[in-house]
């Protein structure tokens, strides 16, 4: 990965530390530009009641910085939900799951009132879909949904070697348009044996911040 783009990351993680709120439970999603935010979590020492991470290797992050890990039944409803995304459009409808934590980061996001997303201006795109869509599957399930999204013009392939922090596998869906994300994400989750997919439409982010050149750009509802 390019300085450039690093340093983009960081910029998008700085902006999103200002959405952090002392004195409250905060949502940590999982991924590269993730991880630059625990780094200044690490450097900063925000008073927190405690984090709710979406992924084993955040929770393992997050604890060698000291942080407490509750969680989410026991945090209840979340104020601020801070992850990533591996594709997002102006709608602030995304793809995630690159890292294969999707299903654990749309709870938490889902159970969140505000869900701010960092990116850098690699990954905005005009229309989701270029970045291999994930999907969660029960593992008994995996070929009868590869035959469904063919179907929906998308080419499955099983990341092969990787299973999720829940136990199950992922299909990775090439080459699908995605011209109306919610009709295809609600069409995707209908297939029996499907866990979740990551196609964020129907809970898009609340607050896009895109790092680029320039700065930071932040697209809100």
């Amino acid at each position: 990965m390019s300085s450039k783009q690093e340093q983009a990351k960081r910029a998008a993680a700085e902006a999103a530390y200002d959405y952090v709120r002392e004195g409250e439970y905060l949502g940590v999603g999982t991924g590269s530009t993730v991880n630059h935010l625990i780094e200044l979590l690490a450097e900063r020492r925000p008073e927190l009641r405690g984090c709710v991470s979406s992924s084993a290797e955040t929770s393992r992050r997050l604890q060698a910085a000291e942080f407490e890990i509750v969680d989410l039944n026991s945090a209840g409803e979340l104020g601020v939900y801070i992850d990533g995304a591996d594709e997002a459009n102006a709608h602030r409808e995304l793809i995630k799951g690159g890292g294969g934590a999707l299903t654990r980061e749309k709870v938490i996001a889902g159970a969140s009132r505000k869900f701010v997303c960092m990116i850098d201006d690699s990954k905005y795109v005009d229309l989701l879909g270029r970045f291999p869509l994930p999907i969660e599957v029960l593992d008994m399930a995996r070929s009868s949904v590869a035959r469904a999204l063919v179907k929906l013009g998308g080419e499955p392939e099983l990341r092969h070697g990787f299973t999720t922090d829940n136990g199950h596998v992922i299909l990775d869906v090439h080459n699908l348009r995605i011209d109306n994300p919610i009709a295809m994400e609600d069409a995707i989750n209908a297939l029996p044996g499907v866990i979740s997919v990551g196609l964020f439409a129907r809970r898009r982010a609340d607050v896009l911040l895109i790092a680029g050149a320039d700065g930071v750009q932040t697209l809100t509802r």
